[in-house]
């Protein structure tokens, strides 16, 4: 099977958009690796490396996340805020997380603190974005007190572990792609990576439980037209 082209040809590339976009589409929609996406290029006769496919995915994954965040609806006004801690080259760093109320990814931010200062560098890179929320739920860490107050002084804080169930289950995918790309080699590249992955699945998981089968094949219809309307804003 042959994938159709009929978008513009990307000025320097060998392959049609159709396929450069496809290949960054089932990379982050999938937990699979370049090799993966190599495999399913090559049954669909399209020859190309796995890193080309590399190249890419960090190429053309931050438009698309862009794409999305420019795009998306404002969101719920009621945050969630947890850090996770992630492994790059042996050393520990800390994976900061916002969520909506929708589980919508706001931001993510890797640090190597997991500190008040790095709380206060999260926070003002919601705000500057976002706006002030009503709520905020975090866990019982005592770093975010003053950034909040500082940055939100408005703001409900509610500091519980239990009603930050909302994000836990947003740390998941990050394992798994961690687990398979043999963890992250930079912070960089984590970074690059993470803020991507989490905008593209925004659009291509929409929370099926609560959807009708009607409902979730409209959702993920319109994804692929967003996704098609994202491949032909493409630039070289």
């Amino acid at each position: 099977m042959k994938i159709p082209t009929s978008m513009p040809r990307l000025k320097g590339f060998r392959f049609p958009r159709e396929i450069i976009a496809y290949a960054v589409w089932a990379y982050h929609r999938f937990a699979l690796s370049t090799a993966d996406v190599e495999d399913l290029l090559a049954e669909r006769g399209v020859m190309v490396s796995r890193e080309t496919i590399r190249l890419w995915a960090n190429r053309f994954g931050a438009h698309f996340a862009g794409c999305i965040r420019r795009d998306r609806p404002r969101p719920n006004d009621k945050w969630h805020l947890d850090e996770v801690v992630i492994q790059i080259g042996g050393a520990k760093h800390w994976l900061w997380r916002a969520v909506d109320a929708n589980g919508n990814t706001l931001d993510i931010l890797v640090q190597t603190r997991r500190n008040a200062k790095a709380a206060k560098r999260f926070m003002a890179r919601l705000v500057a974005q976002f706006g002030q929320p009503r709520v905020v739920i975090t866990d019982k860490l005592r770093s975010y007190i003053k950034p909040i107050v500082h940055y939100v002084p408005g703001a409900d804080h509610r500091a519980h572990k239990g009603l930050n169930n909302r994000i836990e289950g947003s740390h998941r995918p990050t394992r798994r792609r961690e687990k398979i790309m043999g963890g992250f080699k930079s912070p960089r590249q984590a970074q690059r990576f993470l803020a991507a992955h989490d905008q593209i699945n925004t659009i291509f998981r929409p929370r099926r439980y609560s959807l009708t089968t009607a409902s979730y094949r409209h959702a993920r219809a319109d994804a692929f037209c967003l996704w098609a309307d994202y491949a032909a804003e493409m630039i070289a």
